[in-house]
């Protein structure tokens, strides 16, 4: 069946207890926008959208005319389908994931090692390090979306340092000092704020639990007696103390900037760079992998080593995470995420109420294709049929196939797209 090359997928979703629950969930909505029979749990949450070929959530091919039941066991059979350069340079694999993730609760603090330190690990800790790839991963906000990425810049460490006595506790006197005496020297500076983050990060668990304790009564009181509590970020140290109590995840928000992301906006998290999602709805997309360094913010497995040995400490701003977008010089629909990765790129695709055909161009990689908003019939040489396309449709593109939609809704429509641009 290698002439059918374009086709409708179902694909996995994640129960994560971090996601939003029920309806609330923009994966939730897209689930039954894609398949008017799925059953939505009203109080379960649905956090992640995973379409693509990994092992632990393979989409399903909707059609039953091809013999393959998943994208990954389709692939294994017709590995041309990923484009020459694109199989050539990974191996025959599908070279990333896209998802829609719906948090509501935050994530953990983490990060994502690189290649030679994901096969160390995967080496060393299968159990806890399940693949040897490393996972740059981009996320572009479909709603409001609120995160912790990068380090802060030096003074307002500092800042905090100072104001937060809690927070200068757990550095120590020493940490914060040397941090200080650092501004101006790069290195220097890099250095010390390891040392203070590694210092906190290693602290006793009794000691933090007491000081978070005292951080939380004080900022709590304060607010109550009609004080502003900015200077101890006393709003969000409340939400995220609230969502996971004596955890030392909670001061981290004094050495993380916290990023706010306006739909289309997007953040690119390369190798060891510390971040964690704190709500909202987003694509995100990444390399094929799923090995993440945890630190706080979370019940699952943490090491703390591993994180303060791995991370990039480069001090920067918050809006210096905002990742650029550009415009398709061939196509003025299309906006175009291009990391500094080959693994993938994301476009968004805005087609407009007045265009009522349009075609999604060819590339040389294999593609994935979801839509938010709008409705279309896709039509294609490689495919069996003519494909209904609605809110939450999935279809996967091979390499240098082009797909004609005719737009029957009449705000046009919002598509999002993966690919591999070698």
């Amino acid at each position: 069946m290698e002439e059918v090359r374009v086709f409708p997928l179902t694909c996995a979703v994640q129960n994560y207890a971090w996601g939003k629950i029920g309806l609330d969930s923009e994966v939730a909505k897209l689930v039954v926008g894609g398949d008017p029979l799925a059953v939505i749990e009203p109080d379960k949450p649905y956090a992640e959208l995973w379409m693509g070929a990994h092992p632990k959530g393979d989409a399903q091919i909707k059609d039953n005319r091809i013999a393959q039941t998943t994208l990954g066991q389709w692939i294994a059979h017709y590995p041309a389908c990923l484009g020459s350069k694109v199989k050539d340079a990974f191996q025959g694999q599908l070279p990333f994931l896209f998802k829609v993730l719906s948090v509501n609760t935050a994530l953990s603090i983490q990060a994502h090692p690189n290649k030679e330190l994901a096969a160390t690990l995967h080496a060393q800790f299968p159990e806890h390090y399940p693949d040897n790839n490393h996972k740059p991963e981009m996320a572009i906000a479909l709603t409001r979306f609120q995160g912790l990425c990068g380090f802060r810049p030096v003074d307002e460490i500092l800042g905090f340092l100072q104001a937060v006595p809690e927070f200068h506790a757990l550095v120590g006197r020493d940490a914060a000092e040397e941090l200080r005496s650092s501004v101006g020297d790069e290195v220097q500076t890099s250095q010390a704020l390891k040392k203070c983050f590694s210092k906190m990060m290693r602290c006793e668990k009794k000691v933090f639990v007491d000081e978070l304790n005292e951080l939380v009564k004080r900022v709590t009181q304060e607010g109550a007696a009609g004080k502003d509590t900015s200077s101890s970020n006393g709003d969000l140290l409340l939400r995220l103390h609230s969502q996971y109590p004596g955890d030392i995840g909670c001061f981290s928000i004094y050495f993380l900037n916290y990023v706010v992301l306006e739909p289309g906006q997007a953040m690119f998290l390369g190798a060891n760079e510390p971040h964690a999602y704190i709500h909202g709805d987003c694509i995100e997309c990444m390399a094929c992998s799923d090995n993440t360094v945890r630190a706080g913010l979370t019940r699952k497995y943490i090491d703390v080593n591993t994180l303060c040995e791995m991370l990039n400490y480069k001090p920067a701003s918050a809006c210096s995470k905002i990742f650029p977008c550009v415009q398709d010089p061939a196509d003025p629909c299309v906006t175009l995420y291009d990391p500094p990765v080959p693994d993938f790129t994301v476009m968004k695709i805005q087609v407009p109420a007045s265009v009522k055909d349009y075609t999604i161009a060819s590339v040389d990689s294999a593609s994935i294709l979801l839509v938010i908003e709008g409705d279309a019939t896709a039509t294609s040489a490689a495919a069996f049929s003519d494909v209904a396309m609605t809110r939450g449709s999935v279809l996967f593109i091979s390499a240098n196939e082009s797909v004609s939609l005719h737009v029957t809704s009449q705000s046009g429509m919002t598509l999002f797209r993966a690919c591999s641009l070698l």
